[in-house]
Order: structure tokens, then C-alpha cells, then sequence
């Protein structure tokens, strides 16, 4: 091809280029005005003009392939020139007349030494100038658009034939791709949908828990620990409860300053119509909201209870005015549950005095925590503080003798539910021992009796957050951090430190429904070298005067301190081997329950909730969790005793197993506020 053709052919391309945008100048350096091969004649210059159908064409070979690498692009674009396949520098010629600007440096000097010797001059001057001139090196290939890398290039020569780039389109295919791949978000979308289900609660039902203590606010025994844990944990259970208790004024002042008044009216009270005051003062906590009512001619006495003759119209008062402010309230509960006998005239006024009312609707469940205490008194007395009709007081219900009156009796009889606090302890009081005198009423009504054991406030009772003890722990460190607790409880009572001794622990009122004169008996027996014994609480003198002098004989392996202290309730669970509760009649019993929290291993008479909480030990197959006797004498409970001492000093391995073993016990309110959950709906089926 002779050199006028190839004039020819660039004044034409520079005629095209001027027509376009005069800005766009491309600095790839183009080589097809140098070429001289005669196989260039396939790369003709009236293409090249052509911007737009090269930027369109050349994606469709060169996207399929993501090469990013100059060398690659070079090689692809050659044979989209259609370039014959003969040497490779005509090859890399054919490629710069197709004016590829993707190429670099190490490019175009590869090129220039590849050259045959017709062009070399030619081109290797063209390649100087392009290394000179830094901009014709910058890979123009990732700019976005022609603008862009006009910007950046410049030209080799002014009369060279500024063609665009056909490989700037490619980079934009490359960046579709990778957008396109990248959706990985559809899959983690479809993770927390699955977890995000509501979990089934089961029907909702509305109970006014009313009795004479809570904990934290008034305690004098089990009782307030019940109408403080299970409420909680109904409230767990989709339940709307209230609590009601009266506002003594032994409260603590942190509470009391929390009270929210809530209104007041007079009520009618005594038979002849005599009217009180009832206040009602508000606390809401862990989603249980808590009622006082307030009165101080009845309330204004230190402690909850005082003395039977003033005890008597104080819980008279009390039951009708916890319906009434719930009527004031305007809060109608499905389920009003009342404890022992200082609620027990509850059940009695809602089918009476309050039968027209909305209260009146609800149903009425009685507890029974301990049937010795029933509030029998006066028949004329209550009749007329009570004001319940005549019809009341007979021997069904509430008369007992002819001449008393038994508050509790007359709660079993209207009662829609009874409820104990275990099992066995249900079927005990329906028996002579432990009937207390009401045997033959419970028999007759013994199809609504029901046993659920009580069950503790495991974030109360948790060695594993409890800050009164010197060594926190779980069933994974018990081993080794009780050894710690023990040492402490050894220290701040008074008892030689030694850790190869086993000691024995009694949290209890001193009365002989525990047991005490078992213990009593057998203290002089098990008292050796290897053994030491804690006392910790307050009662009938006769038992404080007994273990006072043991204290004195047993100096540094006995301790009896004569008080209740909740920092050393706590320190005993944590730091003795084993406790003792050998009580005579145990409705339910929450020592022998805060002992396995403690991994303390607890020493009980089968009776009551001692019977349903405590499995006896058995060395052959090493199940059980304590260890246990049944009738009540002093001698069975020596023997227990010194089971229990021989697997601590014999089998040592054993011992930590039950140690694990009651610590991973579910003592819990959990199921026992479930069991409670499903009495309520099956008493109101409305729903």
C-alpha cells in the first residue's frame, strides 16, 4: 500500500474526529498510522470513525471474559479486527490500528521490540513519545467514559488520528457483573424471620392474690414468701395479677415512700353498721401491681400479728375491705385466691355480702399453708365484727363446739378450690394426726382439694449472684467454692477452721413442730471430733436455753446463735455440708429447698413437702438427693445422721455428685405457677 493511500486515510479520520466532540482526544497511541504491513489493509480506516458502533460492538467480545490483565484485552480485540493469524508483531500492529489504549508501558515497549524493521522507526518514535508523557500510561481502561480519559491522555502527535478506545466499554460490563453477583443480602433476610415467633402463653386470666404478708415488705414465715415469688412468676405466664396485703406499719419506709394513693371510702363493717375508713395506697414491681389498705386503728401496731382477740376484727376488717376496694378499683379479677385463715372470710363475703356485685363473679381459691392455725374464736365476737348472715354459723360451716366460730372452716366451705402447699401434705390433714381437728369437713369436701408444692425465688436464693457470700459459685465450681464459704462461716462463728470437718446446719423457729426435741435427743451422740453443728433462729425458750448450754459445752465445734439474721440464713446455706429439718408435720418447706439451691444436702422426715422434695439416698445405684426418715424418732434421725456422715468421710466422690446433683435441681416456681395457671382456667372455662 503506497504512502498516498495511507495520507488518504488520515486526512479522512481527522475530518471524521473533527466532526465529533473536538474535546475527546484519546491518548492511547494509535498506531495505525504507521503501519506499513500490507495485512493492516483489513483494519480500514473508514471504521474507525465510528465511536458508537465500536464502543457497542466491542463489549460482546470482550465482557464474556473477565480478564483484566492489558495483555488479554490486546490478544481479544486482535481477532475482533479480523487480522490475519500470520507473525505476532503484524498481530500487535493490527491491534494498535484498532487503537487498544488499555495497553501500558511494559505494553507498548513489548510491541515496539516485537516490530519487524520496516516499522521500527517509525514506531518506536511513537512509543518514545508515549513514555514520555506520563498520561499515556495511566490505564485509561477504568475510566467511566470517553469525557473521562480525554481528560487524563494526551497526544503523541497533533496530526495522529485521535480514535476512541473500544476497551472503555468493558470495564463497565465488568462492574454490571460483579453488581450482580453480589446479592447475598436475600438469604441473611431469611434468617430472623424464623426465630422472630410468639410464643404461646396460653389464655390470659386476671387473680387478686389477698393475705396478710409479703415479702419484701412484711415476713413472718412461708407466707410471705409465697405471695411474693408466685405472683411474679404468674405474672411470667401472661397473667394480670394484684397483690393485696394491709399496710402495717412495720413496712419499710423505702416502700412506703414508693406508695401511690389511690382513693378512699367508709365501709360498712360491724353488725351494727358501723362504718372504717379504707385507703388505698398503690406499688407496682416486676409487673405485679401491689394494694395496701390502709387503716391505722387496725394497722398501726409493729407487727402483723399481735394477740388473738385483736387479731380476730383486724382480718375481719381485712377481707371485707380488700373485695370492697376492688370494687372501687373497678378491677373485676377472674380468680380471687386468699391464704390461710386471715383471708379466709374472702370466699364467704363474695357469696354473701358481695354476691350482686362485679367482684361477686369471680371465682374464689383457698391455700392452706399451715392447718394449725385456723382463727377460731368467739361465735357472738365474729358474728358481729364479720356482720355475715345467720345462716353462716352452723355446724357445716363455720360453728364449731356450738359455742365458737373457725374462720377457715367456714373459708373451706364456700371456697370454690382448696389448695395445699404439697402433695402429701394433702392427704395428711385428711387424716386424724394431722387433721388438727377438721379431718371429717376435709374428707366431705375432698374432691376440691389440690397439692402443689411451693417452689423459691431463684434470684433471690443464688449462690451464683448472692453478694452476702464469700465465695460465689455454681454446680460447675460448688467443689471448690464452698470449701471457701465454709472457712468464712467457720471464722465469723466462733468454730475451729477445718475443712475436714462436716458441718451441720438448722435454720428453724424453735417450736416442736420442727422437730426440735428430736434434735435435742441426739446432739450429745453425734458431737465428736469430725462433727460441728450451726443453730440459727428463735422460739420456745426451753430450745433456746438447751442450745445455749450446748454452745457452751461443745466450745468451737458448736454455735448457737439465738436470732434470725438474714446475712447468716444465707452464709449457714452456703457454707454447711449438710441441714437438718426433722420437722413433726411440714406442709411444704422451703429450708430443705434453699439447701439444694446451696448444694447443701438436707437431712429430712418424710413427711409433707419434705417427702415430695427429698428422694432418700441410695448407695447402690447412687441416685436421691438427702437423706430421709419416716416415723418420728429421735433415734432414726441418729441413724440418718450418720449416714449422711459416713458417705462425706467414706465416698467423698459420691457426696459431690448429689452436691451437683441438688444444685441442678429445679426448684423453681415455675411448674408449680403453671400447675396454679391451669386450676385458674379450668375454674373460669368463658373463654
Amino acid at each position: 500500500m503506497s504512502k498516498k493511500t495511507v495520507q488518504k486515510s488520515k486526512k479522512r479520520t481527522t475530518r471524521a474526529n473533527k466532526k465529533r466532540t473536538t474535546g475527546v482526544k484519546a491518548n492511547t497511541v494509535v498506531k495505525s498510522t504507521p503501519v506499513t504491513s500490507e495485512k493492516v489493509t483489513e483494519v480500514k480506516p473508514v471504521e474507525v470513525p465510528k465511536k458508537v458502533d465500536t464502543v457497542e460492538s466491542t463489549p460482546k467480545t470482550t465482557v464474556q471474559p473477565k480478564e483484566t490483565s492489558e495483555k488479554v484485552v490486546a490478544a481479544e480485540s486482535a481477532p475482533a479486527v479480523k487480522t490475519a493469524p500470520a507473525k505476532k508483531a503484524t498481530t500487535k500492529k493490527a491491534t494498535a490500528a484498532k487503537s487498544t489504549t488499555a495497553t501500558s508501558k511494559k505494553t507498548a515497549t513489548a510491541k515496539s521490540k516485537t516490530t519487524t524493521e520496516k516499522v521500527a522507526a517509525k514506531t518506536t518514535s511513537t512509543k518514545k513519545t508515549a513514555s514520555t508523557k506520563k498520561a499515556t500510561t495511566k490505564k485509561t481502561t477504568t475510566a467511566k467514559s470517553i469525557t473521562a480519559t480525554s481528560k487524563k491522555t494526551t497526544t503523541a502527535k497533533p496530526k495522529s488520528v485521535k480514535s476512541e478506545t473500544s476497551v472503555e466499554a468493558k470495564p463497565k460490563s465488568v462492574k454490571s457483573e460483579t453488581s450482580v453477583e453480589a446479592k447475598p443480602t436475600e438469604v441473611i433476610q431469611e434468617v430472623p424471620v424464623e426465630k422472630s415467633q410468639p410464643i404461646d402463653l396460653g389464655p390470659r386470666r386476671s387473680v387478686a392474690f389477698i393475705g396478710s404478708e409479703c415479702y419484701p415488705f412484711v415476713k413472718t414465715g412461708g407466707l410471705g414468701d409465697v405471695m411474693s415469688a408466685l405472683p411474679k412468676s404468674l405474672a411470667k405466664l401472661n397473667m394480670d395479677v394484684k397483690v393485696i396485703i394491709p399496710r402495717y406499719k412495720c413496712i419499710p419506709q423505702k416502700f412506703q415512700e414508693k406508695m401511690e394513693y389511690k382513693g378512699s371510702f367508709y365501709m360498712d363493717l360491724c353488725a351494727d353498721g358501723k362504718q372504717y375508713y379504707v385507703g388505698i395506697m398503690e406499688y407496682q414491681e416486676d409487673g405485679v401491681v401491689y394494694d395496701f389498705i390502709d387503716n391505722d386503728e387496725f394497722f398501726s401496731w409493729g407487727n402483723p400479728y399481735t394477740n388473738l382477740i385483736d387479731d380476730i376484727p383486724k382480718f375481719c376488717y381485712f377481707s371485707k375491705a380488700a373485695l370492697a376496694a376492688l370494687n372501687y378499683l373497678n378491677w373485676t379479677p377472674d380468680i380471687v385466691h386468699c391464704h390461710d385463715w386471715q383471708a379466709a372470710l374472702v370466699p364467704l363475703y363474695l357469696r354473701t355480702s358481695f354476691k350482686d356485685t362485679n367482684v361477686g363473679r369471680a371465682g374464689a381459691v383457698l391455700t392452706i399453708h399451715n392447718l394449725r392455725f385456723q382463727g377460731i374464736y368467739d361465735r357472738k365476737t365474729i358474728q358481729y365484727w364479720s356482720d355475715l348472715p345467720d345462716y353462716v354459723f352452723n355446724k357445716d360451716c363455720m360453728t364449731q363446739n356450738w359455742l365458737d366460730a373457725n374462720m377457715l372452716k367456714g373459708g373451706i366451705t364456700y371456697c370454690n378450690k382448696l389448695t395445699t402447699v404439697s402433695n402429701t401434705y394433702a392427704g395428711e390433714i385428711q387424716t386424724e394426726e394431722y387433721g388438727e381437728g377438721l379431718e371429717e369437713h376435709l374428707r366431705y369436701h375432698s374432691s376440691k382439694i389440690l397439692g402443689i408444692v411451693n417452689g423459691i425465688d431463684t434470684d433471690i436464693w443464688n449462690p451464683a449472684t448472692d453478694k452476702l457470700l464469700a465465695a460465689q459459685y455454681d454446680s460447675q465450681s460448688v467443689i471448690k467454692n464452698k470449701k471457701a464459704n465454709k472457712k468464712a462461716l467457720q471464722e465469723s462463728l466462733g468454730l475451729e477452721v477445718d475443712d475436714h470437718k462436716i458441718v451441720i446446719g438448722l435454720i428453724s423457729r424453735l417450736t416442736n413442730q420442727k422437730g426440735l426435741d428430736l434434735v435435742n435427743d441426739v446432739i450429745p451422740s453425734i458431737m465428736d471430733e469430725h462433727t460441728q453443728v450451726v443453730v440459727l433462729g428463735t422460739g420456745d425458750t426451753m430450745y433456746e436455753d438447751a442450745f445455749r448450754y450446748y454452745e457452751n459445752k461443745y466450745k468451737g465445734n458448736f454455735c448457737a446463735y439465738i436470732a434470725y439474721n438474714e446475712n447468716v440464713a444465707h452464709n449457714i446455706y452456703a457454707g454447711c455440708d449438710a441441714l437438718l429439718v426433722p420437722s413433726r408435720f411440714e406442709p411444704c418447706g422451703l429450708t430443705q429447698l434453699i439447701s439444694m439451691r446451696y448444694g447443701s444436702i438436707p437431712i429430712v422426715r418424710e413427711t409433707g413437702g419434705l417427702k415430695d422434695t427429698v428422694q432418700p439416698y441410695n448407695l447402690f445405684d447412687n441416685t436421691g438427693n438427702g437423706f430421709t426418715f419416716d416415723r418420728y424418732e429421735s433415734g432414726l434421725l441418729y441413724d440418718a445422721i450418720n449416714r449422711a456422715k459416713t458417705l462425706y468421710f467414706e465416698n467423698r466422690k459420691y457426696w459431690d455428685e448429689m452436691v451437683v446433683r441438688d444444685m441442678n435441681k429445679d426448684v423453681s416456681w415455675q411448674q408449680s405457677a403453671k400447675q396454679y395457671k391451669d386450676m385458674y382456667v379450668e375454674l373460669t372455662p368463658k373463654y
